[in-house]
């Protein structure tokens, strides 16, 4: 069975946002959406309502969320010690593929990119027991991928300092873990050359969310798009713009 799952950054929680969330989801057609800032459970069940996803999970002050097509057999939030936010497992009535969302730590500096670091490893830790089986990993990573370009001179002054004080760059550890670790990119897998830029929505210049799968099952990856239709709404709904996977 097909799955299209869409990650979605939602920002601060998609407080009067609603309808034009509801509009980017519904012209993605997704089956199970990933939620990042998804404080508010009144909000996660209204799109779930109007999306006609009706399954949904939400907890206040957790980031991650979700919204499913597909009757949920399983979710579970899980809180590394050193994480900011839990990660989000999600198993789904008929579909093979287990699905871990996650947002890490934000701000470009290389104390930040440690901090991811140790979340990821923290999280590929947590999900061991999985990594034999066909999973899927997405979210907001909040890093960039190696040989990726870092556009300073596109980024708010406080970021550019933040660069500057870093020695002008930012490591990519978080990332080249997740490729140590036998991770395919879904994203540079079936665009090779593509920018995949996901932030800002007004200014799209840099790649911050991510879809992994394992390597044995790279081949088993459909779709991978960034969304940026319906224009006004995907502006207005977030500072991201949504991720969709599709895997087969």
């Amino acid at each position: 069975m097909s799955v299209r799952l869409l990650s979605y950054n939602i920002k601060f929680g998609g407080l009067r946002r609603e309808h034009s969330l509801v509009e980017v989801i519904r012209a993605a057609t997704p089956d199970v959406v990933l939620l990042q800032e998804a404080t508010h459970p009144d909000v996660i069940a209204h799109l779930a309502r109007e999306t006609g996803l009706r399954h949904w999970g939400a907890r206040p002050r957790f980031s991650m969320g979700f919204i499913s097509r597909f009757p949920v057999v399983h979710h579970a939030w899980h809180q590394p010690p050193m994480a900011r936010h839990a990660f989000l497992e999600l198993a789904l009535e008929g579909v093979e593929c287990r699905i871990f969302g996650l947002h890490l730590v934000a701000w470009f500096s290389k104390w930040s990119e440690r901090k991811r670091s140790r979340e990821i490893r923290a999280l590929l830790d947590g999900i061991h027991e999985h990594q034999d089986g066909f999973h899927l990993v997405a979210g907001d990573f909040n890093a960039l991928a190696p040989g990726e370009l870092l556009q300073v001179q596109r980024m708010p002054r406080w970021i550019r300092a933040m660069v500057w004080l870093s020695g002008r760059d930012i490591a990519r550890d978080t990332i080249q873990t997740m490729l140590d670790e036998g991770y395919f990119d879904a994203w540079r897998h079936l665009h090779p050359q593509g920018p995949g830029y996901t932030f800002p929505t007004w200014d799209p210049h840099v790649r911050l969310d991510y879809a992994f799968v394992p390597k044995r099952y790279v081949d088993r990856v459909a779709v991978c798009e960034v969304i940026f239709t319906p224009e006004q709404p995907v502006r207005d709904a977030s500072d991201h713009a949504p991720l969709l996977v599709e895997v087969v």
